[in-house]
């Protein structure tokens, strides 16, 4: 078995993917004309867009909706750059919320942390030494 893709469930399908845009340097790879789903263009793994709608029709169950205004979901996304600072102050830019300034960590990485508009953690982060 392998990834597919992460999916995000937000408020504005069309928001998030400019967001991403801006704020990460990502493309977009296929935006659905609904605007109810999306996908960026990150490499390997896609990265996907569906609408809180779409979720509930997809989990009876119920999920949690993600908000700026409470605590995060136990999860990130991480993208790796060479430049953390520069990819920190680009997300901020675009109005990502700051969580925490690049740090070195005792690994060797450098990392920082932003919340996307949805309140979705994202890491930016240089490649890791370990792998």
């Amino acid at each position: 078995m392998k990834l597919g893709y992460t999916m995000l469930y937000v408020k504005d399908v069309p928001r998030s993917v400019a967001f991403y845009e801006d704020a990460f340097g990502l493309s977009r790879r296929f935006v659905h004309e609904a605007g109810m789903y999306a996908e960026m263009d990150t490499g390997a793994t896609t990265l996907a867009f569906a609408a809180n709608g779409l979720a509930k029709s997809n989990l009876p169950c119920g999920f949690e909706e993600n908000d700026p205004k409470r605590l995060p979901a136990g999860f990130e996304l991480a993208f790796v750059t060479d430049d953390v600072q520069a990819a920190y102050d680009r997300a901020l830019a675009a109005g990502a919320i700051p969580i925490s300034t690049p740090i070195s960590k005792p690994w060797g990485q450098i990392v920082a942390f932003v919340r996307d508009k949805d309140g979705i953690v994202v890491e930016l982060c240089t490649p890791s030494t370990q792998s």
